[in-house]
């Protein structure tokens, strides 16, 4: 049963970092898809940024330039560096993972963690 578990969320003043961290536990295929989502006061849940086991990242428009997404396999980890903070990047950020390709859907994803609160003002 996989379980993730995200962490780092906070209040940080516009301009400001913050770092999100989760953490997996539980297999899932020796190919993957691990990812960062978020969801917005009013808006619908949206991708941040994915990475998969071999290596390739991708990010939306939104957070290129200014997050770095990583993964630690051996900690089975998921970082989210994110600078230059905005009030408009104050959202619920999701982890989320699965066995197969990535996709900018998060409806593709098996798994899903519980939430970090990320507000910025």
């Amino acid at each position: 049963h996989v379980q993730l578990v995200e962490s780092g969320g906070g209040s940080v003043q516009a301009g400001g970092s913050l770092r999100l961290s989760c953490v997996r536990s539980g297999a899932i295929s020796n190919n993957y898809c691990v990812g960062w989502f978020r969801q917005r006061p009013g808006k619908a849940r949206e991708a941040v940024a994915s990475i998969d086991s071999d290596g390739t990242i991708s990010y939306a428009e939104s957070a290129k330039g200014r997050f770095t997404i990583s993964h630690d396999d051996d900690a089975n980890r998921l970082y989210l560096q994110m600078r230059s903070l905005t009030p408009e990047d104050t959202a619920m950020y999701y982890c989320a993972a699965t066995g197969g390709p990535c996709s900018w859907l998060g409806t593709d994803y098996a798994f899903r963690g519980q939430g970090t609160q990320v507000t910025v003002s």
